[in-house]
């Protein structure tokens, strides 16, 4: 039996959430989070304003969804200098991080 893979999904919420703040986010995350060996699944991109039902989450901007072959790809990825350097390029316009990781 394979292990399972780790889906990371994380949630930006952002001081300034103007579209030209989010596109640069999301071409952040496609920039330096899709180059990390054994990831499966990349997805970044932001909330879609046209579901807005009760059970919508709908306090964040800018959602990033990761899925790895295993928890060790995961492991390194949140060690990797590009994982590192978007950190540094972006956290100022966070106002939150919601990170959600799960076994899938």
């Amino acid at each position: 039996m394979s292990s399972p893979r780790l889906a990371h999904n994380v949630f930006f919420k952002l001081k300034d959430p103007s579209p030209a703040k989010v596109r640069e986010l999301i071409d952040a995350c496609k920039k330096y989070l899709n180059v990390q060996p054994g990831i499966v699944f990349f997805a970044a991109g932001a909330l879609c304003a046209e579901l807005a039902r009760p059970v919508n989450d709908r306090d964040w901007h800018v959602g990033l969804h990761l899925v790895f072959v295993d928890k060790a790809a995961h492991d390194a990825y949140q060690d990797d200098a590009t994982h590192d350097k978007f950190i540094e390029e972006n956290k100022a316009n966070w106002a939150g991080v919601r990170v959600f990781d799960s076994l899938v």
